[in-house]
């Protein structure tokens, strides 16, 4: 299915409230949930559809790279998490979207919906990036020492031990829930919730693992390579799928969040994709004009052209010089922006000072205040 706008999925504006594109989200859920749709693929397609613009619109921080962005936003790499979609499994959406039904996936006065017992998903790690203006116009990969929950290599991750297994749920026979009957004003009434017993998964662990205690999960530490792409900016957010922590007994893994922060310069200043560089002249160059060198965020130097007579505050634009927009999206490369200013000597020999005395009395070194002074008088004696 070719991927559409996410507020076109749910069909609401891209002004809609948060409670505006939950509604939405459980309306379309609702329509193409697969307990109602059995065998039906196009429903089903159509139900991972809306769970994928929800998890990114509900979420303030997803959507406004969204709509910054497009699909391949800096939060990346595919998956919920990084607006990519198709990596999530049915188990996936109603373990992580199940309170938008009001339940864990089923929607039981609606045909009967069968639950489907709970996959454990890790929680997310988030980890800080200073990274250089350099870093930045490249991209860079770094790598991270991570203390997370990884898989227990004594069970595998079953959280049984060796020659143990699970067995269905005695309290719930293995459907994850249990239905409660009371009698109300309005006559019987039944609600569900997640089974005590086993945490909804449907089965326990008749012997547990003796190092992870049947979690199937342990302390664990590792090194993670995480690429950050070329533009990213202070406050950006890269997200890297699956490399959280373990979910409990073969689970969903969490994800890490890299939040970026800048290194200040000191050649260069940032202004979104452009850098701008303060150019300080000798007031022979700006009066003469002449060829200068400037650095690059490259890190080689460029030459450039200073016109005779240049004047304090000009500014000059290399085109594509700058840095370039997040995997494409934006206004692209952008400029380095050379602001110039003339530099004033604070002690002179007496031949200069002799020579810039000599230079005052010309009226080709006299200001505008000095020149608009000689027109008022010569315009005052016309009359007189």
């Amino acid at each position: 299915m070719a991927k559409r706008d996410y507020y076109e999925v749910l069909g609401v504006s891209k002004t809609a409230s948060e409670d505006e594109i939950k509604k939405a989200y459980r309306k379309i859920a609702i329509k193409y949930h697969p307990d109602r749709n059995p065998d039906n693929k196009e429903a089903e397609e159509k139900f991972k559809e809306a769970a994928e613009a929800y998890d990114v619109l509900h979420d303030p921080q997803k959507r406004q790279q969204y709509d910054q962005f497009g699909f391949d936003g800096p939060m990346g790499g595919g998956g919920f998490g990084g607006f990519g979609g198709g990596s999530f499994s049915m188990d996936d959406i109603f373990s992580m979207f199940g309170d938008v039904f009001g339940g864990r996936g089923g929607f039981g006065g609606f045909g009967g919906g069968q639950h489907r017992p709970t996959q454990h998903r890790g929680s997310d790690l988030r980890l800080k990036v200073r990274l250089s203006l350099q870093e930045i116009s490249t991209g860079v990969t770094k790598k991270f020492k991570v203390k997370r929950d990884v898989q227990c290599s004594h069970c595998n991750g079953t959280g049984a031990e060796a020659g143990s297994g699970s067995e269905t749920c005695p309290t719930c026979h293995g459907s994850g829930v249990v239905t409660r009957t009371t009698q109300s004003m309005f006559g019987l009434m039944q609600t569900q919730s997640v089974c005590p017993t086993c945490g909804g998964e449907g089965t326990v662990i008749k012997n547990k693992c003796k190092e992870c205690g049947g979690n199937g999960v342990v302390k664990g530490e590792e090194v993670v390579e995480i690429k950050i792409p070329a533009g990213v900016a202070e406050g950006m957010v890269v997200n890297v799928p699956g490399k959280g922590n373990a979910g409990k007994r073969n689970g969903i893994a969490g994800n890490i969040q890299v939040y970026i922060e800048e290194e200040p310069n000191d050649t260069f200043i940032r202004d979104e994709n452009n850098l701008i560089y303060n150019l300080l002249l000798d007031f022979p160059t700006a009066a003469l004009g002449g060829n200068v060198e400037i650095p690059t965020i490259e890190g080689n130097k460029v030459r450039i052209k200073i016109e005779p007579g240049t004047q304090p505050g000009k500014t000059l634009r290399l085109r594509g010089k700058g840095l370039p927009a997040v995997q494409g999206y934006g206004r692209g490369t952008g400029d380095l922006v050379v602001n110039i200013s003339v530099y004033v000597p604070k002690e002179l020999s007496k031949d200069e000072k002799k020579a810039l005395e000599q230079m005052q009395k010309s009226d080709n070194f006299k200001g505008d205040n000095a020149t608009k002074r000689t027109i008022f008088q010569r315009f005052r004696n016309y009359f007189n």
